[in-house]
C-alpha cells in the first residue's frame, strides 16, 4: 500500500538531487504530475529561495531530500527548522539509471517519486546537537590514529634499515619508547646515511607524538560528551568511550526516527532477513546497515561473553 492517499492532489511533494555546488528540486502533485523545476546554488540564501519556491508551488506533504549526510545536510537542516517534513531519500541503483537516464532533474524527480509511493520513509540525522559533536571529534579521532599508526609502521621500517650501530641501539624498543628514544636524536649535518636516517626517525617520531597529544585531548572531550550526551549507554557493562560514541552517531540527535528496537537492530546490520524461495522457509543475517556500528556491537557481545 502506497502514501499516495496521504499526499492529496492539492499537496505537493519536492524532490531535491543534491550536489557540492547546486541543487536541484522538482516539484509533483499528489497524484504524480510534474509541476516546475529549480536550480539554486548551496548557500544559506540558496536554501531559504528554495523553500520559498516550493512553499508558492503549494502546501508541501514532504521534501525528499538526497545525500542528507552529506551534500543534503545544510538544506535538509534548514527545511527541518522551518517545520517541514523532510525524507531521507536514497540515489537510484544503476539498473534505474539505465532505464531511465541520468540527469540532476530526473533524479530529483525520481526522489520525489519515491516519497509519494511510500519507498522513501526514513527521517534524516539532525546534526545539530551533541551528536554532532560526537561525529566530528570521532572523525578527527579516527584519523589521527590511522596517521599514528603509520608513523609507527615507519619507524620501524626505518630502524630496519638503519646502519648497523643506529640499529643496534633501536632494535626491541616498542613503538612508545621507540619515539620517545628518536625524538631526542641528534643528526647533526645530513652528509651520511646515519645522518639522514636520524633526521627521518626524528621527525617521524614528533609526529607522532604529536598525534598522541592530539588524541588524549579529543578522548578527553569525547568522554566528557559522551557521558553528557547518554549517561545510561555509557554506564552500561561493556560500553566505553569509543562504542558509546559510535552507536550515538548511528542513532544521530533524533534517536525518535528510529521506531522501535527491531529498527536499530536493522540499522545496525544484526537483524534476521527472510530468505525464503519455494519450499523453504529460512532466515539470514542482515549484511547491511552501519557496518561501524555493527564492529560495536560485536565488540561489546565478544567481551560479554568472556566475562
Amino acid at each position: 500500500m502506497t502514501n499516495i492517499a496521504h499526499f492529496n492532489a492539492l499537496r505537493i511533494v519536492v524532490g531535491v538531487d543534491t550536489h557540492k555546488d547546486e541543487h536541484v528540486a522538482v516539484a509533483v502533485d499528489g497524484i504524480g504530475t510534474r509541476l516546475d523545476e529549480y536550480r539554486v546554488p548551496t548557500t544559506p540564501t540558496g536554501y531559504v529561495r528554495l523553500e520559498r519556491w516550493a512553499t508558492n508551488i503549494g502546501d508541501v506533504a514532504a521534501f525528499g531530500v538526497e545525500g542528507t549526510g552529506s551534500y543534503g545536510a545544510g538544506l535538509a537542516r534548514l527545511l527541518s527548522d522551518l517545520g517541514h517534513k523532510v525524507i531521507e531519500v536514497s540515489r537510484p541503483d544503476r539498473s534505474t539509471r539505465r532505464k531511465l537516464g541520468k540527469s540532476d532533474p530526473i533524479d530529483a524527480e525520481a526522489a520525489a517519486r519515491a516519497v509519494l509511493a511510500g519507498v522513501a520513509t526514513g527521517l534524516p540525522k539532525s546534526g545539530a546537537h551533541g551528536v554532532e559533536m560526537i561525529r566530528v571529534l570521532k572523525v578527527a579521532k579516527d584519523s589521527a590514529i590511522r596517521a599514528k599508526t603509520q608513523a609507527g609502521n615507519q619507524m620501524l621500517a626505518l630502524v630496519v634499515t638503519a646502519p648497523s650501530n643506529l640499529r643496534q641501539a633501536l632494535a626491541g624498543l616498542s613503538i612508545t619508547r621507540l619515539a620517545k628514544r628518536c625524538a631526542g636524536l641528534r643528526p647533526g649535518n645530513v652528509t651520511t646515511a646515519t645522518a639522514a636516517t636520524k633526521l627521518a626517525l626524528r621527525s617521524i617520531a614528533h609526529r607522532h607524538n604529536q598525534l598522541t597529544s592530539e588524541i588524549k585531548t579529543i578522548n578527553v572531550e569525547l568522554a566528557r560528551l559522551t557521558a553528557e550526551t547518554a549517561p545510561s549507554l555509557v554506564a552500561t557493562f561493556c560500553i566505553g568511550t569509543d562504542i558509546a560514541a559510535t552507536l550515538l552517531i548511528t542513532a544521530g540527535d533524533n534517536p525518535q526516527r528510529l521506531k522501535s528496537e527491531s529498527a536499530f537492530a536493522a540499522l545496525c546490520g544484526v537483524s534476521p532477513i527472510p530468505a525464503s524461495s519455494g519450499k523453504t522457509n529460512r532466515h539470514r543475517l542482515n549484511r547491511g546497515g552501519d557496518r561501524r556500528a555493527n564492529a560495536a556491537l560485536h565488540r561489546v557481545v565478544i567481551v560479554r561473553l568472556r566475562h
